[in-house]
């Protein structure tokens, strides 16, 4: 079993401390997001976990928790999200700078092939059209060259619930653009060489469009050749059901709640509301098996 930690909050920024406890018991719940009342138990246990992914934009809570980890017996690595968007766009991630030094520690302890750069989403605006993405994208990738070994990258896909918050960018004067022609070629073209120059292999993360002609390849997040190579360990190929059609990650389990993230980007699929993911976070208790026991 992978155990994904995960896509729908950042456990490693707000909730190390009752992932930790969750170790500690051998087990977590996981209510069903769409009926709270059907819950999931999930063995932590070291024998029926094949491996832990972790998604974050702050992995620092959890850097003192890994030599327990790995004490333990866990196999695990990160996909870290590292950008640098306005903070209208994001306004509750670490800065790059903070971002940039947790990335590196988190390489030095466990290795580049463990620890992967998402650049994701990409959203184009007025304020971060191409040369903006190019810029960034170029600059942070020299910051981790030799830290790590793949960069996935995808497109923002604005979904229901983020619409009205997007719409909402016009009153920081941001103004959502597209980036079509010769200058989508130009950026993912560019994203492509700039990671090859810096020692990654640049993957697309979910996307229907096929990057491949500009050089990035279709890629998977919960990768079962990344286990593979990285830990001598063979695991089921088959494409998780639950995620969209385009997305290539083998089958894991999610242990994350959605409405618990603090960072509040607007662009969130697992966030309907910042208000109710700070009343879940309230309501959040580190001893309890589930990340947020649904009200009664």
């Amino acid at each position: 079993m992978i155990i994904s930690a995960s896509r729908r909050t950042d456990i490693p920024a707000f909730y190390s401390g009752w992932f930790m406890k969750r170790i500690e018991a051998g087990h977590c719940d996981v209510p069903n997001p769409f009926n709270p009342t059907q819950v999931t138990n999930i063995s932590f246990e070291p024998e029926d976990v094949d491996v832990i992914v972790f998604w974050t934009r702050n992995a620092s809570p959890l850097l003192p928790h890994l030599k327990e980890l790995d004490g333990k017996g866990y196999r695990y690595y990160f996909l870290c999200t590292l950008m640098d968007n306005p903070r209208a766009m994001d306004p509750g991630c670490p800065s790059l700078k903070e971002g940039l030094a947790t990335f590196k520690a988190l390489s030095d302890s466990l290795g580049p092939e463990r620890v992967i750069w998402r650049y994701d989403p990409i959203i184009f605006s007025d304020v971060t059209d191409g040369d903006f993405h190019k810029n960034t994208y170029e600059h942070v990738a020299r910051q981790l060259q030799g830290y790590t070994r793949r960069s996935i990258i995808s497109l923002v896909t604005i979904y229901r619930k983020a619409r009205q918050r997007v719409t909402a960018l016009r009153q920081a004067g941001i103004e959502l653009m597209e980036c079509e022609g010769e200058a989508f070629v130009d950026l993912m073209t560019f994203l492509a060489s700039a990671g090859r120059e810096n020692g990654m292999t640049v993957l697309s993360c979910g996307q229907e469009r096929n990057l491949t002609p500009y050089g990035i390849l279709p890629g998977k997040c919960i990768d079962e050749s990344l286990i593979r190579e990285v830990f001598g360990l063979e695991v089921s190929s088959k494409k998780d059901p639950s995620q969209r059609q385009a997305c290539g990650c083998v089958v894991s389990k999610d242990i994350g709640m959605y409405d618990t993230c603090l960072y509040g980007c607007v662009y969130c699929y697992a966030t309907k509301s910042l208000e109710k993911a700070k009343e879940n976070y309230r309501r959040h208790d580190p001893q309890a098996p589930a990340l947020v026991v649904p009200p009664a």
